[in-house]
């Protein structure tokens, strides 16, 4: 009813947006490309508007961007990378505000929560597509032919250490997965995220990011995990391309909910299933790292910004645009349109788990400065000069909190 209602109430509002000719540019691959031409087509339809597409695949489409918002020749309609957030809209005057235009977007499909990824300075410059957040997965054939249950706590992690057969690791965290590994951890203990919003600073003190650093090199001691050195060794190899991933001699993993696919596919009949987050002792939260995989923003310079927002809630909301859609940007973020496709049975049961559980988290909303380059490359040169024994814990989180300061003084 509440999808039909949308559609009607987006029908009458056509004749408050004249017909307009409007510009979307979106990165992807040829099936994403293919299904969102075929939905503009229908939006463009229903709302007596013409969109032209503008596509590329992954590789360069940010430099495109970069160079249009400085031409000032940008799309009207533009799929964003939430990192890129800060780098295109500091003072959230980059893009439009979409809450001006919340007649005719059906922003209750999503919750606070979920615009709140979406906004800068407080305006909400883009509206979530998808969400995606990290999740532990185990591969539940290992376990259960050793007679063991799937971890709860890193506790069990650890005990399942050499009890998996000859070589079996219970978990795996190289490169991304090993910062990730040691941001939860922190999150967890202190209840942060990695950047202060409001001072646009890291939060957290050398102290806390020290014991992080001691959480992951514990795993490694223990042979929980393999070192960076072996990893390194091996050619730093993704995991789902590794063979002993794909013949379950390595168990687990913490892994986007999106990239689910990706990670099980490898596995044949073996059995990968996700499980709550793994919390450290002193946890105060779980640290569900979560955040919008992609947003559909307006330009703040578009000519016909209401046409632009119907395209952008009928391709949101409009039953006909979700089915052509379907899961080309991930599980929607709209309620009407997740809730559409699992009704046709169109998601993994073990993906819709695993994003059950990215939602049911309660961790503190991240900054999109997290995945800044910079920071994040600060982050990995110093946890692998830790984890060779090139400097301490304490001195390498003292030295990559004080430069990651530095790489973000510019968005304060």
């Amino acid at each position: 009813m509440r999808l039909l209602t949308t559609t009607i109430l987006a029908g009458l509002m056509a004749t408050t947006a004249q017909a307009a000719d409007l510009r979307m540019s979106w990165w992807g691959g040829d099936a994403r490309h293919a299904q969102t031409q075929e939905a503009l087509q229908v939006c463009g339809t229903k709302h007596g508007h013409q969109v032209a597409a503008e596509f590329t695949g992954w590789a360069g489409h940010q430099e495109r961007i970069t160079t249009q918002i400085a031409g000032r020749t940008e799309a009207d309609i533009m799929q964003i990378n939430w990192p890129w957030l800060p780098l295109f809209s500091r003072d959230g005057t980059g893009f439009a505000d979409l809450r001006e235009f919340s007649d005719i977007i059906d922003l209750s499909q999503w919750t606070e929560e979920q615009l709140a990824g979406g906004e800068m300075n407080g305006v909400l410059n883009g509206l979530p597509v998808a969400e995606t957040g990290r999740v532990y997965f185990f591969n539940k054939t290992v376990f259960d032919a050793a007679g063991l249950p799937l971890p709860t706590n890193w506790d069990e992690v650890r005990a399942a250490t050499g009890q998996l057969g000859e070589g079996v690791l219970p978990f795996e965290a190289q490169g991304l997965n090993a910062i990730f590994l040691v941001s939860t951890t922190v999150t967890q203990m202190t209840g942060k995220d990695l950047i202060d919003a409001q001072t646009t600073t890291v939060a957290w003190t050398p102290e806390e990011l020290a014991e992080g650093i001691r959480f992951y090199l514990s795993l490694v001691e223990d042979g929980a995990i393999r070192s960076w050195q072996q990893v390194a060794g091996e050619g730093n190899i993704e995991l789902f391309e590794m063979r002993p991933w794909a013949d379950g001699r390595i168990a687990g993993t913490y892994e986007w909910d999106s990239a689910y696919a990706k990670y099980a596919d490898p596995l044949g009949d073996q059995e990968l299933v996700p499980v709550p987050i793994l919390q450290v002792d002193s946890a105060v939260n779980d640290g569900t790292y979560r955040k919008p995989s992609m947003l559909l923003a307006i330009s703040a310079r578009s000519e016909n910004p209401q046409a632009a927002a119907q395209i952008i809630d009928c391709l949101m909301n409009d039953p006909e645009a979700v089915d052509i859609l379907g899961d080309s940007r991930g599980l929607p973020a709209s309620r009407a349109a997740s809730e559409r496709l699992a009704a046709e049975g169109g998601i993994d049961p073990n993906v819709a788990a695993a994003h059950d559980l990215v939602l049911a988290g309660n961790g503190p909303v991240p900054s999109p400065l997290n995945e800044h380059p910079k920071v994040r490359e600060i982050f990995g040169d110093y946890l692998e000069a830790a984890a060779y024994g090139q400097i301490e814990p304490e001195d390498a989180a003292l030295e990559m909190i004080d430069e990651m300061n530095r790489a973000i003084r510019s968005f304060r």
